[in-house]
């Protein structure tokens, strides 16, 4: 390369261009002139849509709208909050919202998996919000909420996959507000090595982790995470402390087969899991995993039947079940259940 103060014009262009060509090859340019905004699934843009089987009626509710509803809204806005009820489009969001009932969701709005099932935005997150815990608690101090859940978008962007603002979170709720009861609902933390323990030390009142579905359809709807590492993890957290509740969820309705739902409750009875969740698939987009099919009341009835045969302290089951629908009152059941259980 010619020095600048002796190159002729030509020359100095010749090198800039190169110099140039060198910064391109280094960084990748994102060009921001396109003002259409990113889409909330890129990774289903190229899956074909199927179609949307028309609900049943006991799968209906009532649109939003209460004097109370738009408080809850209003005070979740005022602090700048993500509510996983607006970002999984939770069918119970008007009730529960209604009863001052909002759980948050932590880290961002931005998961790093793409799950087949669910609404929540896909892509690569933004820098932890530090501010965010405190936040949090305030919001809970306001809404004078007896019992919280707090859940989060996976972070597998972080190394230890969010554990120390999980603890950051429940440690400010304790400060602010604390007769509160906190649940959490956490990702796998695969492959982060002493998360899960950041998390249990923190002494949440429950720990809530969802296998979703069963194990022959983790590759098709979960494709991301394990489902024996998810089993495991619920088995640990037993493990490093006894005393906590620990629950779990699925859904159905999406072809699994009956006796691979029995599997699962007996899967989750080896770990030890006080509390199962099972509730209807319901398809976000016509790019998500279809539905095979609705099931009845009465079925829900029945896997409830099941699973308290099985041991369970507590289950909740039915078409619009969710894992922190009725959250509070579920948690003062699940008190009361182990209490009166022999040798409690």
């Amino acid at each position: 390369m010619v020095c600048d103060e002796h190159a002729t014009p030509a020359r100095r262009r010749i090198d800039r261009a190169e110099r140039f060509r060198h910064f391109i090859g280094m960084v990748t340019i994102l060009d921001r002139s396109d003002a259409t905004p990113r889409p909330r699934h890129p990774e289903k843009a190229s899956r074909p849509e199927s179609p949307l089987l028309r609900k049943p009626e006991w799968i209906r509710v009532r649109a939003p709208g209460s004097p109370v509803y738009r408080e809850t809204r209003d005070i979740v806005r005022e602090h700048g909050l993500v509510t996983v009820c607006e970002e999984a489009a939770c069918p119970n969001i008007g009730e529960c919202w209604s009863e001052r009932h909002a759980t948050f969701m932590i880290m961002g709005d931005t998961c790093t998996r793409a799950c087949a099932f669910c609404n929540v935005r896909t892509g690569l997150p933004g820098a932890l919000d530090a501010d965010e815990p405190v936040r949090i608690g305030d919001a809970v101090a306001k809404l004078g909420l007896a019992h919280v859940v707090v859940t989060s978008v996976d972070r597998d962007d972080l190394a230890d996959g969010g554990a120390a603002h999980f603890a950051a979170v429940i440690r400010t709720i304790r400060a602010a507000s604390p007769s509160t009861t906190i649940e959490v609902l956490t990702p796998d933390f695969l492959r982060k090595d002493g998360a899960l323990e950041v998390v249990v030390e923190a002494r949440p009142d429950v720990f809530n982790h969802n296998l979703e579905t069963v194990p022959s359809h983790y590759l098709a709807v979960r494709p991301g995470a394990r489902y024996f590492h998810s089993l495991r993890l619920l088995q640990k957290v037993k493990e490093l402390a006894p005393k906590m509740f620990t629950k779990s969820g699925i859904m159905v309705g999406l072809g699994e087969e009956r006796h691979e739902v029995l599997q699962v409750m007996d899967d989750l009875r080896s770990a030890d899991v006080d509390f199962l969740t099972i509730g209807q698939y319901l398809q976000p987009t016509r790019r998500h995993h279809p539905i095979a099919r609705y099931l009845a009341p009465a079925e829900f009835d029945s896997f409830r039947t099941i699973a308290t045969a099985k041991g369970f302290l507590m289950v909740a089951a039915s078409p619009l079940t969710r894992s922190s629908h009725h959250a509070g009152e579920d948690f003062a059941r699940l008190r009361a259940a182990r209490a009166a259980r022999p040798g409690a």
